[in-house]
């Protein structure tokens, strides 16, 4: 009995947080980060004040929360880097997973805050690449350096080749949702593009095998 209360109290803590990152993605949007108050946002999740100001004392330790959610989606998938040895395989699974993740509303709203408040509060910018785009970017760089190691790539500089993939993705899944507020390429697209970017990683990464050499005579 107590493990179903204690379970019961744990969904209700999530399904707390969760309303209350969403309501403050939607005021942050709306009305701007600076002219929203926690107040305000607890009045919009449906809980208290002391809940609130429980959970996160400050506008930037929300705004950490929903950064960190929000790059962090498949965290708790133990697959989340794929194993080595299969490159086009590898690839592929992190291709999908990124198109997955900044195709999503949420990052688009994300992204969209930042750059609206960035001349008054930089703090935002920073907050988006440290503890977001950062460890993710830095997940695939290891992800390719162990696949270079092990001889499958041959990929001297993992960080640029991360940057080229990742960019590749995103410049059609995430940057056009910037501007174009009706941008919504059907799944069948998305999974093309994502294809195509490891179709040129292939080409740019695939170690070149040397002829074996000519027996003496």
């Amino acid at each position: 009995m107590a493990a179903e209360l204690s379970a019961h109290h744990r969904r209700l803590a999530q399904q707390k947080r969760e309303a209350i990152t969403t309501a403050a993605t939607e005021l942050f949007l709306d009305r701007g980060y600076d002219g929203t108050s926690l107040a305000r946002i607890a009045e919009a999740a449906g809980v208290s004040k002391s809940t609130l100001f429980k959970r996160f004392p400050t506008k930037a330790a929300l705004f950490e929360a929903i950064v960190t959610e929000s790059w962090q989606r498949d965290a708790g998938d133990a697959a989340a880097r794929p194993q080595t040895g299969d490159l086009r395989s590898g690839l592929t699974t992190v291709g999908h997973r990124y198109a997955d993740l900044v195709g999503q509303p949420g990052m688009t709203a994300l992204f969209r805050i930042v750059i609206a408040e960035l001349p008054r509060f930089p703090e935002l910018g920073r907050m988006q690449f440290q503890l977001g785009k950062l460890p993710y970017f830095a997940s695939v760089q290891h992800y390719l350096e162990s696949e270079h190691e092990a001889g499958n790539a041959d990929v001297p500089d993992a960080a640029s080749a991360a940057n080229q993939f990742l960019g590749m993705i995103a410049n059609y899944v995430l940057w056009p949702r910037m501007l174009l507020t009706d941008w919504n390429p059907a799944a069948s697209d998305i999974h093309d593009a994502v294809e195509e970017a490891v179709q040129t990683m292939l080409a740019r990464y695939t170690p070149t095998r040397q002829p074996d050499p000519k027996p003496e005579r």
